[in-house]
């Protein structure tokens, strides 16, 4: 189901919220779908990283301190230059982070700091 519908992760079993493949699966078809992600899967970079990989725009539902991180942002950007809007000010005015997000979509450029 979540590959045809990412947030229907929030309805699943507490062991399927759990599940890194699933939850990655979920995420990667909607972003917003990490908030249901089991806690212990928002709180792996390593798994917040492969998110990102699939679907840079999950950084809007990533935590806190993902959004400020330089590389994780990079990740985001890279596969979804939008991405730029959810990081922090600082990290939307480092020029290598804007210059990847640009080159991945153009229209991120609004979104500098």
């Amino acid at each position: 189901a979540v590959r045809q519908n990412g947030l229907a992760l929030q309805y699943a079993a507490e062991h399927l919220t759990a599940d890194a493949g699933v939850a990655l699966e979920a995420a990667q078809q909607c972003g917003r779908a990490l908030e249901y992600a089991a806690e212990a899967l928002r709180g792996d970079e390593e798994f917040l990283f492969q998110v990102l990989q699939r679907n840079g725009r999950a950084l809007e539902y990533a935590p806190p301190a993902l959004r400020a991180d330089r590389e994780a942002v990079l990740v985001a950007v890279r596969q979804c230059g939008t991405a730029l809007a959810s990081a922090t000010t600082d990290v939307r005015a480092d020029p290598e982070v804007v210059a990847a997000a640009v080159e991945q979509d153009a229209g991120a450029l609004v979104f500098a700091a």
